[in-house]
């Protein structure tokens, strides 16, 4: 098959077409890579995803447009050769699912542009869920998301239908934005409401689109970028979300739609009894900050102070300034099983923290470092502890 022949795209006049007949014109890559005279495939383009499906019974698992030709790449080499008639089937629920995610982004991008004044800036297609960037600076908050969904909704239930005609391009009129392509255009018509050249699927009427659920709105880039889901996938979004929203909820022997009141009540209680816990914890430090140093060894004036702690070494800070502030001293402070280490030293004990902790680590395998005050780090194994310590003269 020479560059210049081309493949019949038939998904361009029908897209509920999900078994059709076909030739191979040629193959590549061992047969895994499969170019047929006429395909219902459709492949990635214009920001919607491919098709998945069989060809000849071998499971497809990309199509790529290749200008004028459709490349099936399979899972699998086919086995026929040149010139062998084979039958495609077309995944129709996955076909199906990006159908209405497609209408309905073209319905919602004209509704946001017709009723708002802000016109689609760029799309994006998910396998989970799909974007709509507008040119809308100040965002969107949750109840004006609401009402645009609402409107949206209400536009698909009146059904308009959706039509495919090809016009020429310098005679076309009330396209949704100007097409930069010159010759013929497929331009997606949703009756009354936009036209838009389009290569991609779409659905007969805008009721087959079914729910349009807008999960979020956030600004980016100077636009806003909403989020949606459409038709079944919305329907399966929103059964997760209920279902998630159910399992949160019965811990607090509660109904779903009390968990808001109930979480910013329980957040309200954590932030209280994180206030207290860092005051007792506090108040224990002053305590242990005593114990440790009267039990202190002294050299050159400079109180010198192990611990060993059970949690990471950057919670013993209240322990460690409580005793910087009693005077001139070195503190250590450890944690066997992970390797941790601090070391803090008062600015008149004469030791700097950072730089004697850093060469002490990477002598052992580990890193760190810091200010004068503090520093810390950690050494790869605990093995390698004991020469870090004795490396700092504890």
């Amino acid at each position: 098959m020479s560059a210049s022949e081309s493949t019949l795209r038939l998904y361009y006049d029908d897209a509920t077409l999900a078994r059709f007949s076909a030739t191979v014109t040629a193959t590549a890559t061992d047969g895994r890579v499969v170019y047929l005279d006429r395909t219902a495939f459709y492949p990635t383009s214009g920001g919607q995803p491919h098709d998945l499906g069989t060809l000849a019974d071998v499971p497809i698992v990309d199509v790529v447009d290749e200008e004028t030709r459709v490349a099936h790449h399979l899972a699998e080499p086919l086995g026929l050769p040149v010139g062998a008639m084979v039958v495609g089937q077309v995944d129709m629920v996955r076909r199906v699912d990006h159908m209405q995610q497609h209408t309905a982004q073209h319905l919602l991008s004209a509704l946001l542009t017709d009723h708002y004044g802000w016109p689609t800036v760029s799309v994006h297609f998910g396998d989970d869920y799909s974007t709509v960037d507008v040119a809308c600076a100040d965002g969107i908050d949750g109840e004006e998301l609401a009402r645009i969904e609402h409107r949206a909704n209400g536009l698909a239930l009146e059904n308009h239908e959706v039509t495919v005609t090809y016009e020429d391009a310098a005679t076309a009129t009330g396209l949704r934005k100007a097409s930069e392509r010159d010759g013929t255009l497929r331009i997606i018509t949703i009756e009354g409401l936009d036209r838009s050249a389009c290569g991609g699927t779409h659905v007969g009427r805008t009721g087959e689109i079914g729910a349009i659920f807008l999960r979020r709105a956030e600004r980016t880039r100077g636009n806003t970028r909403i989020e949606f889901v459409a038709g079944y996938r919305a329907i399966r979004r929103a059964r997760t979300d209920a279902d998630l929203l159910t399992r949160a909820a019965r811990p607090l022997s509660a109904a779903p739609a009390d968990l808001p009141a109930l979480i910013e009540q329980q957040q309200a209680r954590l932030t209280e009894l994180d206030r207290e816990r860092k005051r007792l914890a506090s108040e224990l430090a002053v305590h242990e900050a005593q114990a440790l140093w009267d039990g202190a060894t002294i050299a050159d004036e400079v109180r010198r102070i192990r611990h060993e702690t059970a949690g990471a070494v950057k919670d013993a800070d209240p322990l460690v300034q409580q005793l910087l502030a009693r005077g001139r001293c070195v503190v250590l402070v450890t944690n066997t099983p992970t390797g941790g280490v601090l070391l803090a030293a008062s600015a008149d004990s004469g030791v700097d923290a950072g730089q004697a902790l850093r060469p002490a680590l990477q002598a052992a395998g580990g890193r760190g470092g810091g200010s004068p005050r503090v520093a810390q780090g950690a050494v790869a194994s605990p093995s390698a502890l004991p020469a870090v310590i004795a490396a700092l003269g504890f």
